[in-house]
């Protein structure tokens, strides 16, 4: 086919509009977003397509053709191998998410955008699932798991996604588009197709060998899966397709098979002295249950303990430094239960029967690849990452393994599915920012595998796919003549290798377009200290891995609201992360500065929520902090002009100290629509937005006060109370009430309470706004003012969520950490203070408690304290597991309005309609003014509920 000449990445995008497609973006900001994936490569696309309907797959493929333009599909983007990213066009496939079930054939026909967990949300009325169940089921596509033949941790009972597959309507690169489906070869009923008629062609050439070489043993992913289309197999093409990695074609739509959902699961946990005895016992175990295992997965002790060290509850665990997770399911489960502990040889065992509790558990495991990639000193990183050998070899190969890394000075954790023999690891391979050559050990490790595992007849891949990180150590797992084959399939399906080349076929080199060694350009002077990365920004932001836990449709936790609301990539936390990540390299967006920088972070809350719900510990609301700083105030930095809202709501706590003494008046000033409209025009503030009311009386000024300072009076001995109050600024100036009702609570029981008098506010608002001179300042003041009342040994309590959080964290990041880490250890929340000193409980038997915890108490404070509490004293707890959308100055600002909106009616709003009797309530000040603007519902603070039943 002769191509016409492509000049630009805008030549291609004008193609694509001309052609009907409707969303095409060559900007920076979204070449950006789409250069990495969860893996170590990037590769800078020329344009990005988010698919509406399957019309416009056929125009992109024309124009891929005609063009000359390689063309790349991708679903979340979590592929650890590589092949999610490409040079010319990537396709984001997420809208297209057609379900259609079919209960009576136990099938559903999907698109190829549609998540793995949307697919059984809809299947479960049926009592049905599909089978496979990739970690990354919350927001992994079918139709990449189709493109890498994904497995996940119950692949042993259900089987690849090949077994799943049934039929699927693909356009093959070149230009044909064809529908396969069983038994349609033999009868008739498939449309002609000349390239199935040219693949089965090829295999009546070569059966001997491919009967030999393919399909081996379960898990032989790598390559192109030729066993399919044997004509004892039923020549299916539909699942030869499966694994190809869209190299070959482009899938429209596919029909999956669906299973029995089997509720009655038990989940035995085999603890053993290391993770060679658990893989040792995993023979036995599938001989002890032939075909009845569901599960059987291995962790390492250590990927545990990094989320003890969160401070995270992690159910009972047997004794052992690893551990196997088997599940089974049926009325004979306890039998069979028995029976593996008997053959499993184990240290210690425990059935855990609580489905909570199993939960749990799995979480930990699915989170692996983000826990395992911090578990060491160093990053650690994927790369050989799934590899696959005969469980019967898998203790052999995991002690080769190990010798391997100690041999080439590596460290990592091991994990994965031992009961298929697939082993996952994160490895603290020495790659150093701009040196190229670093990558040397990653070449001569991965090389050393590949041989080692041959020995096993092993595979490269196991479930993820060979991409840019395997391909090229094809030719070591196979002899030339099935790479030979891989070459002849290529070249029927997609004759100018246009479709993900670099892929398979024709392979880019392992150590080509790697991120870890691009060079970092860092600033000259941080404004944060970045503890958790030693002061390293480039460090802190590439601790993104892609893993996309932040891109979920839909989540239990917090992470990440703005993108549940706009479903866009620069919206999550991982879009975010790759643009600072391309902004401290260099190389596509132009620095901090960049506006592409500025459209990525516009709608981050700060709410903090990544911190704790990112597996790989990502904290955006610190990131966007030091941005701003750079961008803004940093010496020898940008001087780009803040927004006026910075300067007003980023003040917020001065100017609501000064507006204290005349609170009436400006309470009544706000309440007349000229004043209130100026007002704020002038604050940026978007009009449907109410202004917060001021307290009549400031919390200090209502209540005994008294201060510890050197610079004041000392409280006597005998006035020293039994609880101090911080008053921060929200609480303060606000809602002295949650002030209020602390006291009265406390000194219900007997008592003496005092609010420190002292000046000292957190600073929380110069923060997010990246004003951190001023808030280093600030900060440094409240520490130093705060420490003798901490130091004191009377307890202190903090009211108000966010600047309790600010002080346990923030304060650690602006100043001397060793003085800060005093009054962060030393701050409570009610909760804490209260289960501290063992108070009596109300009695709120009856009383439903719609709660919002705000953002900051769930990622640094943690609210296990405050459901605890309302459990034990009887009340009926509904949490809201998501943002409330206001976030402090982010929801009021001009431009915010719809997406805070939109935030809050993901989780919020319809849990608050859904129980319009229930107590709602909702510590944070922003979660408090976001209910009253957008339910008009009153609202409480723990304190404050307490205190009315006393």
């Amino acid at each position: 086919m002769s191509q016409a000449p492509v000049d630009t990445a805008r030549d291609v995008a004008a193609e694509l509009r001309g052609r009907g497609v409707a969303q095409v973006d060559d900007s920076t900001l979204g070449r950006a977003l789409y250069s990495s994936d969860a893996s170590l490569y990037r590769v800078i696309p020329q344009v990005v397509v988010r698919a509406q309907h399957t019309g416009e797959l056929h125009a992109v493929h024309e124009v891929s053709r005609e063009l000359g333009v390689p063309l790349t599909m991708r679903g979340a983007g979590t592929s650890i191998a590589g092949n999610a990213i490409g040079p010319g066009i990537v396709v984001d496939t997420r809208d297209l998410r057609r379900i259609h079930v079919d209960p009576e054939s136990r099938t559903a026909t999907v698109g190829p955008g549609v998540v793995h967990a949307d697919l059984q949300r809809a299947a479960a009325p049926y009592g049905l699932r599909f089978g496979p169940d990739p970690s990354t089921h919350p927001r992994c596509t079918i139709g990449g798991m189709i493109g890498n033949n994904a497995c996940g941790s119950r692949a042993l009972g259900y089987g690849r996604t090949a077994d799943n597959v049934e039929a699927v309507t693909v356009l093959f690169g070149n230009g044909e588009t064809a529908s396969f489906a069983a038994g349609g070869f033999e009868t008739g009923l498939r449309p002609s197709s000349a390239t199935a008629s040219r693949l089965a062609a090829l295999t009546d050439n070569h059966l001997a060998h491919i009967r030999t070489t393919f399909g081996r043993f379960g898990r032989q992913v790598s390559g192109y899966s030729l066993e399919h289309l044997l004509p004892e197999n039923g020549r299916r093409v539909e699942r030869f397709l499966v694994g190809s990695e869209g190299t070959l074609g482009t899938v429209l739509e596919a029909t999956v098979r669906l299973v029995e959902d089997e509720p009655a699961r038990l989940l035995l946990v085999l603890g053993y002295a290391s993770m060679f005895e658990a893989a040792d016992a995993v023979p036995a175990l599938l001989a002890a249950a032939p075909g009845r295992l569901i599960a059987c997965e291995g962790m390492d002790a250590r990927i545990v303990e990094l989320v003890r060290a969160q401070g995270k509850p992690i159910p009972e665990l047997p004794r052992g430094g690893g551990w196997l997770f088997a599940e089974v399911a049926g009325a004979d489960a306890p039998a069979l239960v028995e029976s593996l502990r008997r053959v499993g040889g184990a240290l210690d065992t425990r059935v855990v029967t609580d489905v909570a509790e199993a939960a749990a558990l799995w979480r930990i495991r699915e989170d692996g690849a983000g826990l395992a990639g911090r578990s060491l000193p160093t990053p650690a990183y994927s790369g050989w990452e799934d590899s696959a050998v005969p469980p019967a070899y898998l203790g052999a190969w995991l002690r080769d393994f190990d010798e391997l890394l100690r041999g080439h000075g590596l460290q990592g954790y091991p994990y994965g599915h031992f009961g298929d023999g697939c082993i996952h690891c994160r490895i603290d391979f020495p790659f150093a920012p701009g040196d190229p050559g670093s990558a040397q050990v990653f070449r001569d490790f991965m090389t050393a595998c590949a041989v080692k595992l041959s020995e096993y007849g092993g595979s490269l891949s196991g479930e993820h796919g060979d991409g840019r990180v395997r391909s090229e150590l094809l030719s070591i797992m196979y002899d030339a003549d099935s790479v030979a084959l891989f070459r002849a399939a290529k070249e029927i399906c997609d004759p100018e290798n246009l479709m993900n080349p670099g892929n398979i076929v024709e392979p880019a080199a392992i150590t080509d377009d790697l991120r870890p060694v691009r060079p970092v350009t860092l600033p000259r002077r941080r404004g944060l200290n970045l503890i958790h990365d030693d002061g390293d920004l480039g460090a802190a932001v590439h601790r993104c891995t892609g893993v996309g836990k932040c891109v979920a449709p839909k989540t239990g936790a917090v992470m990440c609201p703005s993108y549940l609301a706009t479903r866009q990539e620069k919206d999550s936390t991982r879009g975010r992360a790759r643009v600072l990540q391309e902004a401290l390299d260099g190389g596509l967006v132009d620095g901090l500065g960049d506006e592409a920088v500025g459209e990525a972070l516009d709608l981050c809350l700060a709410c903090k929520g990544c911190s704790t719900d990112c597996p790989s510990g990502v904290d955006m609301a610190t990131y966007k902090s030091e941005v701003l700083y750079q961008k803004h105030d940093a010496p020898g930095g940008g001087k780009q002009r803040r927004p006026r809202s910075h300067f007003v709501l980023g003040k917020l706590p001065m100017w609501a100290r000064l507006a204290g003494p005349i609170a009436r008046l400006a309470n009544a000033s706000m309440r007349w629509k000229p004043i209130a409209k100026l007002a704020k025009k002038t604050a940026g503030i978007d009009q449907r937005r109410s202004i917060p009311t001021f307290a009549k009386k400031s919390l200090k000024s209502s209540a005994k006060t008294a201060t510890l300072s050197s610079r004041r009076k000392s409280v006597a001995p005998d006035e020293t109370p039994d609880v101090w109050i911080w008053a921060d600024s929200f609480t303060d100036h606000f809602f002295a009430q949650s002030g209020h009702g602390a006291i009265r609570f406390l000194e219900a029981h007997g008592l003496t309470v005092k609010v420190i008098g002292d000046k000292a506010c957190c600073g929380l608002t110069w923060i997010t706004t990246g004003q951190l001179d001023q808030a280093r300042r600030i900060m440094d003041r409240t520490v130093r003012t705060l420490v003798p009342y901490v130091a004191s040994g009377v307890p202190v309590l903090g009211l108000e969520p966010s600047c309790t959080a600010t002080l346990r964290s923030d304060s650690l990041e602006l100043g001397d950490p060793s003085v800060a880490k005093v009054v962060a250890e030393g701050l409570l929340t009610f909760a804490e203070l209260v289960t501290k000193l063992g108070l009596p409980l109300p009695d709120l038997s009856g009383v439903d408690v719609v709660a919002q915890p705000h953002c900051h108490q769930h990622a640094v404070l943690g609210w296990t304290a405050d459901e605890a509490l309302l459990t034990k004293a009887g009340a009926k707890v509904t949490r809201v597991p998501g943002c409330c959308g206001l976030a402090g100055n982010f929801g009021v600002e001009q431009g915010h309005y719809e997406v805070s909106v939109a935030v809050a009616e993901t989780h919020l709003l319809p849990t608050v309609r859904a129980n319009p009797d229930a107590v709602v309530l909702a510590d944070g000040m922003s979660c408090r003014v976001q209910l009253d603007d957008l339910a008009g519902v009153p609202t409480m603070h723990l304190a404050e509920l307490f205190a009315s039943r006393v």
